[in-house]
């Protein structure tokens, strides 16, 4: 199962806060496969953006800190191509108009990944069958 982590995903992994068990053995397994866990460079907006609102506190400057986690073992950068970007403007179903949940969906739906999330509407818009998500 490919992984891609959202945004909030990240922080708490950074942070070694509680993740679910499932999630926890899902980024096991996938390590112990030689497969990485993904992170969206539309990541590195949001976090950028809750930075600079003063929403996190961080201990390097955002850039830092971003390439950071990505230089993790296990860890790689997901592609944000332009058809990416495209296809968030036309997925199917229900989704709020936040952009970046946009990307990171339409991301998962054209690289075949799971999003990691507590997002209650990513979580929804997967039981609704538009993409694979795991809560964490």
């Amino acid at each position: 199962m490919a992984l891609l982590l959202d945004t909030c995903a990240i922080l708490w992994i950074a942070q070694d806060a509680p993740i679910a068990p499932a999630v926890h053995e899902a980024i096991e397994r996938d390590f112990a496969a030689t497969r990485p866990t993904h992170v969206s460079p539309i990541s590195a907006w949001e976090l950028g953006l809750l930075a600079a609102s003063r929403r996190i506190s961080l201990t390097m400057t955002p850039t830092r800190w971003f390439h950071h986690f990505i230089e993790r073992p296990g860890v790689a950068l997901a592609e944000l191509t332009p058809d990416i970007l495209i296809a968030a403007s036309f997925l199917p179903g229900e989704l709020h108009r936040d952009p970046a949940d946009r990307i990171l969906c339409a991301t998962a739906r054209e690289g075949g990944h799971t999003i990691v999330t507590r997002d209650r509407k990513i979580l929804d818009y997967a039981a609704a069958g538009h993409i694979r998500a795991l809560a964490c």
